[in-house]
């Protein structure tokens, strides 16, 4: 049965995320102490079913709007290496991100975490999210961020077209997908208008906020700016484009995103401080 055939069907948010700790008391004291999260319901039980599978407590914390946090402390195990986390950047992409209403609520939770004693790793806008982030005693992530804007049908036909370039190129069709910059290249062939002049170094901008002063910059440098296709605006430069970071006042997250929209040329250097675009080879 194909997906189309089923019945629509919606979740209605998370109940709980779950994870393993060894650290019984220091948890506890963590979410419940430090945090304020109020401890709601405790499982304690045999193992189940197999014989390697210890005595577990199984406790869990309110964390809001109907959602738990929870945590299994099998009892008399060690923690195998294999679960040890790092601060690899792979690692860290598993982790909880909690909800605020708004970028003051938020901020007043960055002055409890740092009046607990809790190390924050640090505070870093991303698009249309703004987050604070920390660790806990076994060193899982946490995140706690207030979302900037509602996503709109513009995002989600920008994220549709983002991941039906990036699943074509996996599959072999055209070019291999060894970096962004094919995928950026794949959605701007998809998106090009006839009119697009030869031998001019392109980029798509998706029209949200967050990337309106690569417009804005885009214009005061002379570059031709006009409406693409779809909800994006085009911006056109001859022979090529150049911008500087610290002059669209970019936050590093946003920075390397920039070219999300859209890419027809080469990317002659994207560093943290220069991007520059050249025309295509003829």
């Amino acid at each position: 049965m194909t997906t189309e055939a089923l019945s629509p069907l919606r979740l209605h948010g998370v109940h709980h995320t779950a994870r393993p700790t060894w650290k019984l008391s220091e948890t506890v004291r963590f979410y419940r102490d430090q945090l304020g999260l109020p401890l709601v319901h405790a499982i304690s039980a045999r193992g189940w079913g197999s014989d390697d599978h210890a005595d577990f407590l199984h406790f869990f914390f309110d964390s809001g709007n109907g959602s738990t946090i929870a945590f299994f402390y099998y009892i008399g195990t060690q923690r195998p290496d294999k679960l040890r986390v790092s601060d690899h950047y792979q690692e860290r992409a598993t982790h909880t991100a909690w909800r605020v209403p708004d970028e003051a609520e938020l901020l007043r939770w960055r002055a409890r975490v740092e009046a607990a004693g809790i190390p924050l790793r640090y505070q870093i806008r991303h698009e249309v999210i703004e987050s604070i982030y920390f660790n806990d005693p076994n060193g899982y992530p946490i995140e706690i961020t207030t979302q900037l804007r509602p996503f709109g049908q513009a995002d989600a036909d920008d994220a549709a077209r983002t991941l039906e370039a990036a699943m074509a190129l996996e599959a072999g069709q055209g070019e291999r997908l060894d970096g962004i910059e094919p995928v950026w290249r794949r959605k701007a062939a998809a998106l090009d208008d006839v009119d697009r002049p030869a031998g001019v170094a392109s980029v798509y901008v998706l029209d949200v906020p967050e990337f309106a002063p690569l417009l804005d910059d885009a214009r005061a440098r002379g570059y031709a700016v006009g409406r693409g296709a779809a909800g994006y605006a085009r911006i056109d430069g001859t022979p090529g484009l150049r911008f500087r970071r610290k002059e669209l006042g970019f936050k590093p997250a946003v920075w390397y995103g920039a070219l999300t929209g859209g890419l027809a040329g080469r990317i002659a250097a994207f560093d943290m401080d220069t991007l520059a675009i050249d025309p295509e080879s003829p």
